[in-house]
């Protein structure tokens, strides 16, 4: 039973609580009474009041320690700024202007307003209801203050500092709002981290270094190590390998966390790596206490300054895990709008960057940058007239989706070539180039997928390995050289149902995997427009001299051949595939070692083998050639001295007129082998200078209609009967 006396009233906690809950009257009520009044409505412990000032002013003496006020206001009644405070007669805590107050002014050494919430706090608690004051204090409280978990934003804001945050498990919402960093400090030199806000897990200064007396296949998740003892499960260690052959060349660097100690020398970890490491290799573990949990969303941010040391930024993530973005757009930022380094788990989503400063600095002019990052998911953003949307450096196992940049000539989709793998694109659109960045960090990546992507230049023609490309549109633009081209590189390389407007090109520069080199449905332009050739390309070179790997097309359609060089020594099978030229095109030259041909059709396209190196052509499965080009000849060989087999079969060829020949052999050594083909008007001319010495000619069992023939006397190693001849 709770009781009363005559003088001071003595309240339980059931009775506190409804005082409390009763408040909003009193709250109302000042309220409703002047600026000026200094007496507040008292109920005993609750006081009302108008604003902070008024709070501050309140006589302190004779307060009960736990006494609640309930202020309407900041500055005035209504302006977002009240809430509710308790007095603590023995806080010492340093007064902040929200969450903390001191009424003595830094007098007294205890005594202080403390603000009450449920860990959802409010700039406008500080006093600030707009840009006009700098909110880098309040920000730099609220983040400081642990039993806070949510700030949030109901204005818009302005920061003058970078901060460096440590703090894990709190979400930040602007509200919308815009955010600006007018009169904010330089930064320092080559600083993306020098963001408004930056948030830094916690690196030890000592590391473990340990060469591997084993070695490391790819996808092991375990790693050897010196004492297992040392290491221990759920700890975050960044790992990396030590350095290859050049400046930054290395294999791993990630943010990883210890999930079993398997023996005495051997940890696993939740990272399946993406390359196989030999043994000797040095890897070294540095214990990380991350940044966890750390949200931030919905801004409106505003950079100022055009370079590195007065531009601005929102925001940078380094060794974290779990932080997120949603909801920031950049307009005129220098560094990338959101900057990564060492992070695992993450998603940015529905973010944007419209017409950064800069494009041309390195680094500069990016939504979002990716180092050494696992587990990432970046969707819905956008960018204009920006240099990169999205850039995985030295990253795995991450994903992109419905993310579009315009004004794409800087390109809004790359990677580094520092060793990325296993990383996805579908629905996007933008200019994209993958491992771009030169030898000094590898030029090296592995299993990218692209879906359903339309953009104006595609390129990964450095050590790009088992890269899937599916229904790829790439459309040239004016006045963008290199533009409408599609350019892969050999190496278990996959294209299906793709499409370039201007140029098709197939270079080798690794040969890492044991997947088959498959381009299948897709559209290809034999003839490049002028002017958009990449440099350093030949004219219509398909396929590079350096490619020595077996490439298949399937059900491919090659349009305006004119002249295009097949030159890579690896074979070439072209199944059921289209090839259009015109009665005037230069034939095409191949220099593959085996060339199959079987089913489709070639209309006004001549096939003539180089015979540099021996070489086998293979036609059959139905193939249909017919028409006829400048050379006048749908098969012939070039002026080189070696050996060509010649295997035709079921197949069918239709010459356009009397000039034109099925087959054109002058010279060399020829091996002959037609059976089962038919043959209709032109001529048959295989000159008996083209069948000395090893040479044979086998035509038989073949149906000729209309053709005159040039072909040598019958004898050895020649025989040419048993055909139909109509």
């Amino acid at each position: 039973m709770e009781s009363e006396s005559a003088g001071a009233p003595t309240r339980g906690r059931r009775a506190l609580l409804a005082t409390v809950a009763g408040a909003g009257g009193l709250l109302l009520a000042g309220a409703a009474a002047s600026p000026a009044q200094a007496a507040p409505a008292h109920q005993d412990p609750v006081y009302g009041l108008t604003r902070i000032a008024d709070l501050l002013a309140l006589s302190t003496g004779k307060l009960d320690d736990g006494a609640v006020a309930l202020v309407a206001g900041y500055h005035t009644a209504g302006d977002g700024g009240g809430g509710e405070y308790r007095w603590d007669a023995g806080s010492a805590r340093a007064h902040d202007g929200g969450t903390v107050l001191d009424p003595s002014g830094g007098k007294a050494k205890k005594g202080r307003w403390l603000a009450l919430h449920d860990g959802v706090f409010d700039f406008r608690r500080f006093g600030i209801t707009g840009p006009k004051t700098n909110a880098d204090a309040a920000l730099e409280a609220m983040v400081g203050d642990p039993s806070i978990w949510r700030i949030e934003a109901h204005t818009d804001l302005n920061f003058v500092r970078r901060h460096t945050l440590a703090r894990s498990n709190i979400e930040l919402d602007f509200g919308g709002h815009t955010v600006g960093s007018k009169g904010i400090e330089a930064n320092t030199h080559d600083n993306p981290f020098g963001a408004v806000l930056y948030f830094r897990g916690t690196v030890a200064k000592d590391s473990i270094t340990f060469t591997s007396t084993e070695a490391i296949a790819e996808l092991s998740d375990v790693f050897q190590v010196a004492d297992a003892a040392k290491f221990t499960v759920g700890d975050w260690y960044a790992l990396q390998v030590n350095l290859l052959n050049t400046t930054w060349e290395r294999e791993l660097q990630k943010l990883v966390q210890v999930t079993e100690i398997v023996d005495e020398t051997h940890v696993r970890v939740n990272y399946q790596n993406g390359w196989p490491f030999a043994a000797g290799r040095t890897f070294t573990w540095t214990r990380v206490e991350p940044v966890v949990n750390v949200t931030v969303r919905n801004m409106v941010f505003v950079g100022v300054g055009g370079d590195e040391l007065s531009g601005s930024h929102p925001l940078a993530y380094e060794y974290t895990v779990r932080c997120d973005v949603s909801g920031i757009h950049g307009t005129a930022t220098f560094w990338p709008v959101i900057m990564r380094r060492w992070c695992t788990f993450f998603h940015t989503a529905q973010c944007s960057l419209v017409n950064p400063p800069d494009v041309d600095y390195g680094g500069a002019g990016y939504l979002t940058q990716q180092i050494y990052c696992l587990y990432g998911h970046v969707e819905d953003c956008h960018t204009s007239n920006a240099r990169h949307l999205n850039d995985w450096t030295a990253s795995a196992y991450c994903y992109v989706t419905n993310c579009h940049g315009d004004g794409d000539d800087q390109g809004p989709f790359v990677t580094h070539g520092q060793y990325e793998h296993d990383l996805v694109y579908t629905g996007c659109s933008g200019l994209m180039t993958f491992a771009n960045s030169g030898a000094p960090w590898g030029s090296s990546a592995k299993r990218i997928t692209v879906r359903r992507h339309v953009c104006s230049w595609f390129v990964a023609r450095v050590k790009v390995t088992d890269l899937t490309l599916e229904d790829v549109r790439v459309i040239g633009k004016k006045g963008l050289d290199g533009s409408g081209m599609i350019w892969v590189n050999a190496d278990g390389v996959q294209l299906r149902g793709c499409q370039a407007s201007d140029t098709f090109i197939v270079s080798q520069s690794s040969n890492r995997s044991g997947r088959a080199n498959i381009i299948s449905g897709c559209d290809i332009p034999a003839t490049p427009t002028a002017g958009v050739i990449y440099p350093g390309q030949q004219g219509n070179e398909v396929v590079q001299a350096n490619v020595t790997n077996p490439l298949y097309f399937d059900r491919c359609t090659f349009r305006g051949v004119n002249g295009n060089a097949f030159n890579g020594t690896g074979e070439l099978h072209f199944t059921d595939c289209v090839f259009t030229g015109a009665d005037d095109s230069l034939p095409v030259t191949l220099a593959a070692a085996a060339v199959t041909i079987d089913g489709g059709t070639l209309t006004d396209v001549g096939l003539q083998l180089t015979a540099a190196k021996g070489q086998l052509l293979r036609i059959g499965g139905g193939a249909v050639l017919s028409g006829t080009n400048h050379a006048k000849a749908l098969l012939s060989r070039g002026d080189g001295a070696a050996t060509v087999r010649w295997e035709l079969g079921s197949y069918s060829s239709t010459a356009a007129n009397a000039g034109t020949a099925h087959l054109a052999l002058k010279s060399g050594t020829n091996q002959y082998h037609a059976t089962g083909a038919r043959f209709t008007g032109g001529t048959l001319s295989l000159a008996g200078k083209a069948f000395g010495g090893d040479s044979y000619l086998l035509h038989t069992g073949n149906v000729e209609s209309g053709v005159e023939r040039d072909l040598p006397a019958d004898g050895e190693r020649v025989q040419t009967a048993g055909n139909l001849r109509i």
